[in-house]
């Protein structure tokens, strides 16, 4: 029987790294940054109050995302990011407090450098797919342009 060398192991998903209980960690420490932190103030408000069906929705994206079983796309029946983020004005300033509260909460789980490092640029492209204007200050609604959309 040969042993295979650290460096002849296949990579790992972070899914395989995680598990289900790392994820579950990983987005209540993301939603208790984005709920405390200042610096996510705009992304908060985007959210309801109650943030356990957002919770919910997140883990079971990240799940399938990050290697696992597709729980998001048996419940949602797609894994499209764009069509839940469309009401929503989220510009380059909101993408980035995104990120920012996925890296402090990688931080609060004691997630590994190599962990870190495998996400970097994948989490980059998720919040990269979601942003959906070019400016991260809402353009002003003229309440005398009657064509000007009421929602």
């Amino acid at each position: 029987m040969s042993e295979t060398s650290p460096s002849e192991q296949p990579p790992r998903s972070p899914y395989e790294i995680l598990g289900d209980q790392g994820i579950k960690d990983l987005v209540a420490a993301f939603y208790d940054v984005m709920d405390t932190n200042p610096e996510a103030a705009e992304i908060r408000a985007m959210h309801a109050e109650d943030l356990s069906p957002v919770r919910s929705k997140l883990t079971a994206y990240l799940v399938g995302w990050m290697g696992g079983p597709p729980v998001y796309q048996a419940i949602a029946g797609t894994v499209c990011l764009t069509d839940p983020h469309a009401p929503f004005h989220i510009g380059p300033r909101q993408r980035d407090q995104w990120l920012m509260c996925m890296d402090e909460a990688l931080e609060r789980i004691g997630a590994s450098e190599e962990l870190k490092t495998m996400l970097k640029l994948p989490m980059q492209h998720v919040a990269e797919t979601v942003q959906n204007q070019e400016t991260s200050d809402p353009a002003p609604r003229d309440p005398n342009i009657i064509a000007a959309s009421r929602s």
